[in-house]
């Protein structure tokens, strides 16, 4: 019989899911965003989250300083009174969702953990690789390679976004999801930017309002807070009677 170690060897005779030069390559890009939409979706309905307080801050304050501090309490204060603790229907509402790895994203999780509430950890993979935060639930923890679908995850349970403060990449987060608000591709959360002296020294967005760039109510889509107590208060208040959110939907797709 002919010797067909040649054709058995071949990269062609691979099965196609079992193909790592297929699947990561270029021609299956669309695949690979769709797995990493997916793979996380079943996570999340496994463990029945039907809502989420995304919280996002910087990843370079590190325990004591006063923002990690607020960071941690305010998620303690949020699992406790916000129903993550419970289930109704079998579902977890307002479960803590951060971009996993340290600094504010750490300090959430674990005041998540430190009141015995599930947590999300949504990380990224990146040039000098994030590692996830200890305190994110493990198999609520979760690593994307893409930006974007990491964000349409962070956005489709949202009832609540609180942003303490942060470099480039909490400014992309906070601005995703307030385009999303106002272009009304999200339904209307609340969204807490916590101290406000930070807040005001480093935004003045009244500037686009008086220039006619976007609308004056817009500046009405985000609130201040200066205490984590005050900024779960804002979240009540802001959501009114839809602080018990529908099960899925957030973002319209």
């Amino acid at each position: 019989m002919p010797d067909n170690t040649a054709q058995k060897t071949s990269p062609s005779y691979r099965l196609a899911a079992l193909d790592p030069d297929f699947i990561l390559g270029d021609s299956t890009r669309g695949a690979r965003f769709m797995l990493e939409y997916q793979k996380a979706e079943d996570h999340l309905r496994a463990r029945g989250i039907a809502s989420t307080i995304v919280v996002f801050g910087s990843a370079r304050v590190r325990e004591g300083n006063p923002w990690y501090e607020a960071a941690r309490a305010f998620a303690r204060i949020a699992s406790e009174k916000g129903g993550a603790l419970a289930t109704i229907g079998g579902e977890h509402r307002h479960v803590i969702a951060t971009g996993g790895g340290p600094g504010i994203m750490e300090a959430a999780n674990r005041g998540a953990a430190e009141a015995g509430a599930l947590s999300i950890g949504f990380n990224i993979t990146l040039p000098h690789e994030q590692d996830p935060n200890a305190w994110s639930t493990p198999d609520l923890t979760f690593r994307f390679h893409y930006f974007a679908m990491r964000k349409m995850h962070l956005a489709m349970r949202a009832a609540a976004l609180v942003v303490f403060p942060g470099g480039f990449g909490t400014l992309d987060e906070l601005f995703e999801i307030i385009t999303l608000v106002q272009t009304g591709k999200m339904r209307p959360v609340p969204i807490v930017l916590y101290d406000s002296a930070f807040w005001k020294g480093l935004l003045n967005l009244k500037t686009m309002a008086d220039a006619g760039l976007i609308r004056a109510e817009d500046l009405s889509l985000f609130r201040y807070a200066d205490t984590p107590e005050e900024a779960y208060d804002c979240l009540v208040s802001g959501a009114g009677d839809s602080w018990e959110p529908a099960a899925e939907g957030s973002v319209r797709t």
